[in-house]
């Protein structure tokens, strides 16, 4: 049996229960904070703290019978309701004790979106352990580093490609007691396979789960997010119950979610805290129903799941969203005169209609009616969206040209912006507080500060609120860093408060370039307004830290192997791209073999020229570009597992073609 010592002391009236404690952050995987309750009253903040466990139970109470989960199976769709939702993560987590899983120690889950994940996740934590989600696209070493530093006693992995990342593991992490693979047959005598994990915890009584039920506490770790680990190794970002419930209810609050009636498809990595909180979290909060998208819905599956589950909320990363409007386009482009000229006039009609809205002024005009009615209701009921009511992009920036061409087709996708730190989210746009370039509203119950400010207003975003993370595990230094004396999370990222309440981001700190007149550059959101006027190219990446001009390196758009992986071969746009230019090409290889062809110089400087028109000084202005031999990729190193940049590896990885431009 494994140990159920409250190391806290007598504490056992859990799950539901607050250990008294007076540290706003501890480093400890056993310690304990106070709830950073903002003095100000606001509704939310009156909710009773309640635990992950605690939750569900309430959830399988209200709703018994409500759809929890759904997956495909053989092409047909698999459900589990919230009764036997439960039964599941109960069964789990006793199957998780009997195999030794200790207080305070992981269960690391390595493995795409599915049930299993999360009942993994949440067994977990009922069974007193904390829930580490790692990322699929994590080599075997990055691997490791998240099982040990995270005291792993059991590891759970999809299919057979994971499981070959941990094995070789095994004599390097003393505290493993058992590995799991819930995809498949595991080909390893000493592997389980999720239907045996299942049946160990089947034959388990419910006393010695109860008993560490009794000992957990709402204000300690019950989950690690571990950072994307851009530069050196990643830390592990302690959650507590409080964070992960709290934040779940405060979404579920701004978003207006209906209790029992809401269907939700989320594209997000669950390794990702975000995911975590809306996919999980908010589920259990409202009794939403979840359905999981295929893991290759990027390759052309995710409208077939859209209009099958036709969902009241749909959720993507920022890619969903460029991949939608990228097959928008392609089709756009086969349109005549007169389908063409009614769809101009019909995007008009939203796009203002959007604008209107932002600037405070509620107006449908009989264009926008007729547009909606006659168009738009037909382009979202061709996408599966015809039910949808909220429209979300998170986990990294989306351009805001993107922003406007959705709402251009009555589909305002609404931005999310929150850290592994803050629990999930911090701020959400919704209809009655958008833009094209901002994040959006506070959550309910959080504060926003901007640090040290400049004369434009432009400073440090600093995050209040009870989902403001514990500390880094075993990271004091670091925690001490991140947050300040009174519990303001300090984010790294630069921005502004306009007049309503709404966040803006201009750049981040670590990712500001200083030229050598000593000029800050925000690189991001040039970047942006390149990639806006040459819509066919891929990636793009500023130079110019120390340097005494800007320059940009550019992708062009490849087809990718299974993994990921960008090939030589360009996509079917590029090429029809290319050959309306009279520079024809099939590979990156035949763009670069004799230099790119002058048609295709001409009109990258073009978009470079019209990016610098808006630029507020001569040092903001890119003089340079080259285009790279391969596209950014996650498996290629140019991309965390969030999609964001690795500049510093960029920069290491091409440093001659750097060099070249500033000889």
């Amino acid at each position: 049996m494994a140990d159920i010592t409250n190391i806290n002391g007598d504490f056992n009236d859990g799950p539901d229960q607050i250990i008294p404690s007076d540290s706003i952050w501890t480093v400890r995987p056993e310690g304990t904070v106070k709830l950073r309750i903002p003095k100000t009253a606001i509704a939310i903040e009156q909710e009773k703290p309640i635990s992950i466990p605690g939750l569900l139970n309430r959830t399988a109470q209200d709703f018994p019978d409500q759809v929890a989960l759904a997956w495909q199976e053989d092409g047909d769709w698999k459900k589990m309701t919230y009764k036997e939702y439960r039964e599941n993560i109960r069964t789990c987590a006793k199957a998780f004790l009997k195999l030794g899983l200790q207080r305070h120690h992981a269960v690391c889950i390595l493995g795409f979106n599915s049930a299993e994940w999360f009942i993994s996740d949440v067994a977990a934590i009922h069974a007193g352990g904390v829930a580490a989600g790692i990322y699929t696209t994590n080599s075997s070493e990055a691997c490791f580093y998240c099982a040990e530093n995270s005291r792993a006693n059991i590891i759970v992995v999809e299919d057979e490609k994971q499981l070959e990342k941990i094995l070789p593991l095994r004599s390097r992490l003393p505290n493993l007691k058992a590995i799991v693979q819930y995809s498949g047959e595991p080909k390893c005598d000493d592997v389980l396979s999720w239907k045996a994990l299942m049946a160990i915890g089947e034959k388990e009584s419910d006393e010695h789960l109860d008993k560490v039920l009794k000992t957990l506490a709402i204000n300690e770790c019950c989950t690690l997010v571990y950072t994307s680990g851009t530069v050196g190794n990643p830390k592990a970002v302690m959650l507590s119950h409080d964070n992960l419930t709290w934040d779940a209810m405060s979404i579920s609050q701004r978003l207006f979610l209906d209790k029992g009636c809401e269907t939700i498809v989320s594209y997000l990595p669950l390794s990702h805290v975000a995911a975590q909180v809306v996919d999980i979290y908010i589920t259990m909060t409202v009794g939403a129903s979840v359905y999981f998208a295929d893991k290759n819905a990027l390759k052309g599956t995710l409208v077939n799941c859209l209009l099958e589950v036709q969902p009241t909320r749909f959720l993507g990363v920022p890619r969903v969203w460029e991949k939608i409007y990228e097959k928008m386009m392609q089709i756009a482009a086969q349109n005549g005169t007169i389908k063409t000229a009614i769809s101009t006039w019909a995007k008009g009609h939203s796009l203002q209609y959007y604008t209107d809205k932002m600037n405070g002024k509620e107006t449908n005009t009989w264009g926008y009616s007729v547009a909606s009615s006659l168009i738009f209701n037909k382009v979202k009921k061709a996408l599966g969206l015809s039910r949808c009511k909220t429209f979300v992009s998170a986990a990294a920036p989306l351009s805001a040209d993107i922003k406007k061409y959705f709402m251009s087709i009555d589909i305002p996708v609404m931005e999310a912006f929150g850290m592994s730190e803050a629990g999930g989210a911090h701020t959400i746009s919704t209809e009655h507080a958008f833009g094209f370039s901002t994040i959006g509203m506070t959550l309910p119950g959080c504060k926003t500060k901007i640090s040290n400010p400049d004369k434009e207003g432009q400073g440090e975003i600093c995050m209040y609120g009870r989902h403001i993370f514990m500390g880094y595990l075993d990271e004091e230094e670091k925690t001490k860093q991140t947050l300040d004396e009174d519990g303001w999370l300090c984010s790294g990222d630069i921005g502004y408060l306009d007049k309503k309440g709404l966040v803006y981001i201009t750049g981040r700190i670590k990712e500001l370039l200083i030229t050598a007149g000593g000029e800050n550059v925000a690189p991001v959101p040039i970047e942006q307004t390149l990639k806006t006027h040459l819509p066919h190219i891929s990636g793009a990446m500023l130079i110019g830290d120390r340097r005494k001009f800007l320059s940009v390196l550019i992708t062009l758009k490849t087809e990718v192997e299974g993994d990921g992986t960008p090939t030589d071969v360009l996509t079917r746009e590029s090429k029809e791209w290319l050959k309306s230019l009279n520079c024809p090409a099939d590979t990156v290889s035949d763009v670069l073999s004799a230099g790119p062809h002058p048609n295709l110089l001409e009109v990258i400087q073009k978009g470079i020229h019209e990016t610098n028109k808006s630029a507020p000084s001569n040092a903001q202005r890119i003089q340079k570009m080259t285009i790279l031999p391969a596209d950014f990729s996650i498996p290629t190193g140019e991309l965390g597992p969030t999609m964001k940049l690795k500049r510093n590896f960029v920069l290491d990885k091409y440093t001659k073609q750097v060099e070249n431009m500033y000889m």
